[in-house]
C-alpha cells in the first residue's frame, strides 16, 4: 500500500451525508465501494465509477480505508461488526458517524480486535455542504495516519481540525452539537414568542441582521421557520439523537447544565411528531396556535 489510500469502502453512502461525501471520494479520483442499507439510494454513485455492493463486507473487503457514515451508534456496530475483518494491511477506520463518547470507545475496541487503525472523524455541516464537499471534520486519532487520509478528507471537507488522540473529535462535535441546538431552539423561542406579542417575528431577524448578535445561521433557520419551509437538511429524529448524546456526555462528566437537559427534552419532544422534518421543525413545538 502506498501513501496514498488506493480503494475507500463507504458504508451508509446512501444517506443524507454519505451520498455527497462519497460522490466527492470518487469525484477526487480515488476507487469507491459504496454500500447503502437501502441500495437503491446508493445506485446513482454507480454513474460516477463506485462499484456499488450488495453486502457491507463486500465492499469493505481488501479496503485501505472504510468510512462509516450512519445514523447512530448500534448501527455504526452493526455494520462494522459485520464488514470489518478482512481489510488491507495497515488498514484505517474512519468512523464519521456522530456516536457520542461510549459509541466511540466501543467502535475503538472493536478497530483494535480486528486489527484496524481507528480514527475517529465527524463532521459539522449538512447535505448541501456534504455535496459540495463543503464540511469541516473534526479528526482525531494517530498523527502516523494524517498524510495517508489526506486525499479522503479533503476530498469531502473544507478544512480538517485535528483534535489529539481518537476520540477527541467526537467530543468536540458534541460541544458544538450543544452550540447548534440551542441556536436553533433559541430562534425558535425567539420567534415564537415575537408572535405571541403580536411583534412581527421577521423583525426579529432584521434587527440582529449584520450585527454582533447575527448569525448566518440563526437567519438560515428562522427564515425556514417563519416560511413553514421544513424540507430535512438535518433531520429534527436525528438533531434529537444528537442532543440526548450531548445531555449524557454532560451527565457522565458531572456537570449541571440545565439548558442543554431542556432542549434535549424539547428535541425529543418535537422528534416524535415531527422527526422527518429538518431540525427547524422544532418551532412547531412553540409556535402559538400550533
Amino acid at each position: 500500500m502506498g501513501d496514498d489510500p488506493q480503494t475507500v469502502a463507504v458504508l451508509g453512502a446512501g444517506g443524507t451525508m454519505g451520498r455527497g461525501m462519497s460522490a466527492n471520494i470518487a469525484r477526487a479520483g480515488l476507487t469507491v465501494r459504496a454500500w447503502n442499507r437501502s441500495r437503491e439510494k446508493a445506485e446513482p454513485l454507480a454513474e460516477l465509477g463506485a462499484d456499488v455492493c450488495d453486502e457491507p463486507g463486500r465492499a469493505a473487503a481488501g479496503a485501505d480505508v472504510v468510512i462509516t457514515i450512519l445514523s447512530d451508534a448500534d448501527a455504526v456496530l452493526d455494520v462494522a461488526r459485520a464488514a470489518l475483518g478482512e481489510q488491507a494491511p495497515g488498514a484505517i477506520w474512519l468512523q464519521m458517524s456522530t456516536i457520542g463518547i461510549e459509541g466511540t470507545q466501543a467502535c475503538a475496541e472493536l478497530a483494535a480486535q480486528r486489527g484496524l487503525t481507528f480514527v475517529d472523524a465527524p463532521v459539522l455541516g449538512t447535505k448541501q455542504p456534504a455535496e459540495k464537499g463543503e464540511l469541516v471534520v473534526l479528526a482525531s486519532g494517530p498523527d502516523a495516519v494524517r498524510g495517508r487520509l489526506a486525499p479522503v478528507l479533503d476530498a469531502v471537507g473544507q478544512r480538517t481540525l485535528w483534535a489529539g488522540d481518537a476520540g477527541q473529535a467526537s467530543r468536540l462535535k458534541l460541544v458544538t452539537n450543544a452550540w447548534i441546538a440551542a441556536v436553533v431552539e433559541g430562534a425558535a423561542e425567539s420567534l415564537a414568542l415575537a408572535q405571541g406579542l403580536g411583534v412581527d417575528p421577521a423583525l426579529f431577524l432584521e434587527a440582529v441582521s449584520g450585527g454582533p448578535l447575527d448569525l448566518p445561521y440563526l437567519q438560515l433557520k428562522g427564515t425556514a421557520m417563519l416560511q413553514g419551509e421544513f424540507a430535512p437538511s438535518f433531520r429534527l429524529a436525528l438533531a434529537a439523537k444528537d442532543t440526548r448524546l450531548v445531555r449524557a456526555a454532560a451527565d457522565g462528566a458531572g456537570l449541571d447544565l440545565p439548558l442543554i437537559a431542556a432542549v434535549a427534552e424539547r428535541f425529543a419532544t418535537a422528534a416524535a411528531e415531527h422527526g422527518d422534518k429538518d431540525i427547524s421543525a422544532v418551532f412547531l413545538a412553540s409556535a402559538p396556535g400550533r
